[in-house]
């Protein structure tokens, strides 16, 4: 009987050596991890004062200041790391008040574009380049499809003043030289985008933000669930990935990645998902500048023009 318990006792003693032993030998491995997890928290709160105190303020004083440090260059000096943890530590409503109050683009502007969208299912192969001069009041657009891109040669024009259902453009190619007036909905402006010529400009984008944004609140969706900032197509912005609970068709999109312009309160990149996760549209404003643009610009009598 003593013998039993003196092997019981014994075995009992192995297994808790064994058991220290383990937790000895673990104990480097969870301290590093540990040391790793502080040090990743420590650099993704590693604000400069001056910073810091910008997140701890309410919503529209975080606006106006977001509104200052972009009109100053104080947004586009930042490094990367630095912007993507000051736009994480935002209160939730800053950044839709920034760009609410605007000015969401300019009265009279040029820019160039490259777009890319999923027609009728299909992914096109090869994108649009375009170069777009439009005016805000009265709404006038002139486009034109540049050489690199799908369409080619196109030229388009919408006239609020004189159709406001229809735009005057021609094709691209030899046969494409006849202008003639079309629906802005019809079939031929469906076959090349899911949009209408007058959607063309950061207006449209920062619309669509705004009016998701609230319906994103109503399903819970209180912020982005991706911030990062990073150079897209040549153009640096403060990526914010939003995700929806339902996708389409209660949203725009299931997942939308919109490129927030350090300069100015718009949105320079688009990235769309449908609810199976293909991309459906991605669109990117290369360039864009105000321009003073008279009546010619509108006009297809331009010399510059192809019509």
């Amino acid at each position: 009987m003593n013998e039993g318990h003196k092997r019981r006792a014994t075995r009992a003693t192995h297994a808790a050596a064994a058991v220290a032993c383990m937790l000895l030998l673990a104990q480097p491995g969870l301290h590093a991890q540990e040391t790793a997890d502080a040090a990743s928290a420590t650099q993704a709160a590693a604000l400069p004062a001056e910073l810091a105190k910008v997140t701890h303020e309410p919503p529209a004083q975080q606006a106006r200041w977001l509104r200052t440090a972009a009109q100053r260059g104080t947004l586009a000096q930042l490094d990367d790391a630095t912007l993507t943890t000051l736009f994480k530590a935002l209160d939730p409503l800053a950044v839709p008040l920034y760009i609410r109050n605007g000015p969401n683009g300019y009265p009279s502007y040029q820019f160039t574009m490259v777009r890319q969208e999923r027609i009728s299912g299909k992914w096109s192969d090869t994108p649009d380049r375009m170069l777009v001069k439009t005016t805000r009041e009265p709404l006038r657009v002139y486009a034109k499809w540049l050489p690199g891109g799908a369409h080619a040669g196109q030229e388009t024009i919408y006239d609020t003043t004189l159709r406001k259902d229809e735009m005057y453009g021609h094709l691209g190619g030899l046969l494409g030289k006849i202008p003639l007036w079309t629906a802005l909905d019809g079939a031929l402006a469906r076959a090349q985008s899911n949009h209408q010529v007058k959607d063309l400009g950061t207006e449209f984008i920062t619309n669509l933000y705004l009016t998701e944004g609230k319906k994103y609140q109503e399903a819970g969706v209180q912020r982005p669930t991706q911030v990062e900032a990073k150079t897209i197509g040549g153009v640096r912005v403060v990526a914010l990935t939003y995700e929806t609970p339902t996708g389409r068709p209660q949203f725009y999109a299931k997942k939308e990645t919109l490129g927030l312009d350090l300069h100015a309160p718009y949105f320079r990149t688009v990235e769309s998902y449908d609810n199976d996760g293909r991309i459906f549209e991605r669109i990117v404003i290369e360039k864009i500048a105000p321009a003073a643009l008279d009546e010619s610009a509108f006009d297809p009598k331009n010399p510059d023009y192809a019509f």
